[in-house]
């Protein structure tokens, strides 16, 4: 385990047992610890991990609040995650507007990265609920119903997925036939807007 995803723990842990603003708390976490790397897959899932492993292990065995902080939790780590497929989508846009070479790879690298957003979260959330009995008995009902109505994030994904189609088919032109070097690019500057937001969400709570 990095020093990073041991500090998120700690953090989210420390955040449940105080019980306060848990919500702001945990989207505020997330927010932050995406920012510390470029925004790719390997870095969302390393943090939404951590972030649910320190929920799992900070809450407490009463039936009720748990479940109320579990909620709170669940929903400020879907909220993030939101803000990351704007930011992921508005990483795109920017790289194509600097670089004005676009691969077709690029597109579709950057395409499934959003994706795969909704995915890891619900993946990652079962896997850490199958780890804890309380965590199974608070969260079964809430997993079971975003599997079957969808989430935030998967909502946005699907905003993001039909704004990222408008472009493809209006900028088919820019795009290069090769792979061009611009995904990690797309990390650093997707890195950059969701740190504006982050930044922009602390001002306001």
């Amino acid at each position: 385990m990095t020093l990073l995803a041991e500090q998120i723990e700690k953090d989210v842990r420390d955040t449940l047992a105080e019980g306060t603003d848990i919500y702001q708390k945990v989207q505020s976490i997330t927010l932050n610890a995406l920012t510390k790397h470029d925004l790719d897959l390997d870095n969302i899932q390393r943090v939404v991990e951590a972030v649910l492993t320190g929920m799992r292990e900070g809450l407490g065995n009463q039936y009720q609040p748990a479940k109320d902080a579990f909620r709170q939790s669940v929903t400020a780590i879907d909220d993030a995650l939101v803000k990351t497929a704007q930011a992921s989508k508005l990483a795109i846009e920017e790289a194509a507007s600097r670089l004005g070479e676009f691969s077709q790879h690029d597109l579709d690298q950057a395409t499934e990265q959003i994706k795969s957003l909704e995915n890891i979260f619900l993946e990652t959330l079962e896997n850490v609920t199958r780890g804890s009995e309380t965590l199974f008995d608070v969260g079964g009902d809430f997993i079971k119903h975003a599997r079957q109505n969808g989430t935030a994030v998967g909502e946005q994904v699907g905003i993001a997925l039909e704004s990222m189609n408008k472009f493809r088919r209006e900028g088919q032109q820019a795009f290069l036939s090769e792979v061009s070097a611009t995904t990690s690019i797309m990390a650093k500057i997707g890195s950059g807007i969701l740190a504006g937001i982050a930044e922009s969400l602390e001002h306001k709570n």
